[in-house]
């Protein structure tokens, strides 16, 4: 591998490595969001119960996450920093607000909630993680805002050796946003509602004496997943007739994306039709957290919505080669000067170490929390001894 293919892969790794942290955060805010608000409305000990230990592995993720998203931002430096100067007017602003606005807001917002359990008032702590739901919702948006400028360069033009930024609100309707954000957000629910219905299959497997916890888990993971798989599924085709106004090779003769296309149509139409005709009638009368031989089944699903979104991401990114920014800059043009292979098999080497490292520890401590149960979360203990969950049996 030359150079260039060899930078390639390397930000084609840690960007996937990376975008799987992402997807599980954007996916278990909102259902958090929801258990903890089913508490403040019914008052109810199990859905806050269900707040605090889901939410803890959403903490978990999210902690981790962090670190790989650093290791992002040195590869723009690194590698591609033909890109910065060409379209860094452009292509950093979203970034730079993404990274000032959204996510210090976020984890303000997730740190004012994660130590105001029984500090803060019930509805103030609630907004607390509605506002970090939201405020990852912004900060998905500020990026695929910089990545949609990627796919089309809407809103700038050409001025000496640069591009400028020349229109800010053609930058945020841009044709290659308006469906990718939604299908994003939607495959965001879809991961993190798989996420909680394969750990509760696990423990109703078990014949786990927290029943009614993982049941209502389970039928909450299941709506989540409806509604997910739905969203990603109906914006994912609708991105067809979008992206190819703007990029008409891309799905038309483009081999390079055929294969994760169709593995990533496979995957994502065969969990919809399973959520929709073999979940979601189960719930009506609880059969399917009765019926065991389904639990393995849901927990050998849960890696498949991650797959899925690992191949949508790729196949955004290889559809508009040998473009960085689209018709404008090459790959080839905007990486750095001076690099060698000796030079990038060290960083990938390095970099992958790390995120390898990151995404290893992130499986066994969320493992972890979920093998150990609810009764074992700490994540706004009160410091008194849990009540002793009824001893409940399949």
């Amino acid at each position: 591998m030359d150079v260039l293919d060899l930078a390639r892969a390397q930000f084609a790794v840690t960007g996937s490595l990376h975008f799987l942290f992402v997807v599980l955060t954007l996916g278990l805010a909102p259902l958090v969001a929801i258990m903890q608000t089913r508490h403040v409305i019914s008052g109810k000990p199990v859905f806050e119960r269900m707040a605090r230990f889901w939410g803890q592995i959403y903490v978990i993720n999210y902690a981790l996450g962090v670190f790989t998203g650093l290791v992002m931002e040195f590869q723009f430096g690194l590698s591609w920093s033909g890109l910065s100067r060409y379209a860094g007017d452009v292509f950093g602003a979203p970034l730079a607000i993404e990274t000032m606005v959204a996510f210090f807001l976020e984890s303000t917002f997730l740190g004012l909630w994660i130590f105001g359990w029984h500090r803060l008032p019930r509805w103030l702590h609630l907004a607390c993680i509605w506002l970090v739901a939201l405020t990852a919702y912004a900060s998905a948006f500020w990026i695929l805002v910089a990545n949609s400028f990627l796919q089309n360069p809407a809103a700038a033009e050409l001025r000496g050796d640069h591009l400028v930024l020349t229109d800010f609100g053609a930058l945020l309707t841009n044709p290659a946003l308006v469906f990718a954000l939604p299908h994003v957000l939607g495959a965001g629910l879809f991961v993190g509602s798989f996420v909680i219905i394969g750990a509760s299959a696990y423990h109703l497997f078990r014949r786990t004496s927290e029943w009614e916890f993982f049941v209502r888990s389970l039928r909450l993971g299941v709506v989540g997943a409806l509604i997910g798989t739905t969203i990603t599924v109906g914006f994912g085709y609708a991105q067809f007739g979008a992206v190819g106004l703007v990029q008409p090779g891309k799905f038309n003769g483009g081999p390079a994306v055929g294969a994760p296309l169709g593995f990533m149509i496979l995957i994502g139409q065969l969990i919809q039709f399973a959520v929709m005709f073999g979940l979601t009638p189960l719930l009506f009368r609880d059969w399917l957290a009765r019926w065991r031989w389904t639990h393995p089944l849901l927990m050998l699903m849960t890696p498949l919505p991650f797959i899925a979104s690992i191949l949508g991401w790729l196949v955004r990114e290889i559809g508009r080669q040998p473009w960085i920014v689209y018709g404008r800059l090459t790959v080839k043009d905007a990486m750095s000067p001076g690099l060698t292979p000796g030079m990038i098999v060290g960083s990938f080497v390095a970099f992958i170490g790390v995120l390898g490292l990151l995404a290893v520890v992130d499986y066994l401590l969320i493992a972890r929390t979920v093998r150990r149960g609810p009764a074992a979360a700490t994540l706004g203990a009160s410091g008194r001894p849990p009540a002793p969950a009824p001893a409940l049996t399949l």
